[in-house]
């Protein structure tokens, strides 16, 4: 296990994906043609597993439903679970998409995260589905 100066270790940012989260329900997707659904979610947060302090943002699911689509009040419940979660703002990002494609096996999807400044820098992370690099 590799350790940074500060004694933070690799282990500290592969933890979360562990972390037990509520699943994400769905219901059956009526049509046969192609749209889109966007979820903004305004009042995301998380805590930094190295600073231990809140991280703030907007997450934004984009999708193109095949079978089935996402039920809002679960995937409400879902982000809440984060509030307490150690978790780096671009792993939340790839946990999120890889939740979600788990539960509705959409045809794409993309997830943004635009996370509140910090030392005046900004952070945006975007995560796609069909995977760019195969990982999955």
């Amino acid at each position: 296990m590799k350790t940074t100066k500060t004694g933070y270790t690799s282990a500290h940012a592969q933890s979360a994906e562990k972390a037990e989260l509520p699943a994400i329900e769905a219901w059956k997707n009526q049509y046969k043609r192609d749209y889109a659904v966007k979820i903004v979610h305004p009042e995301f947060t998380s805590v930094c597993p190295k600073a231990g302090l809140p991280d703030f943002g907007v997450i934004t699911v984009e999708y193109v439903p095949a079978k089935l689509c996402l039920e809002l009040k679960s995937i409400k419940y879902y982000f809440l679970q984060y509030r307490n979660l150690g978790i780096f703002m671009e792993n939340s990002v790839n946990r999120i998409l890889d939740d979600v494609v788990r539960a509705i096996k959409p045809k794409k999807c993309m997830v943004t995260g635009e996370f509140t400044a910090r030392g005046g820098i900004r952070s945006v992370i975007t995560a796609s589905y069909p995977y760019v690099n195969n990982r999955k």
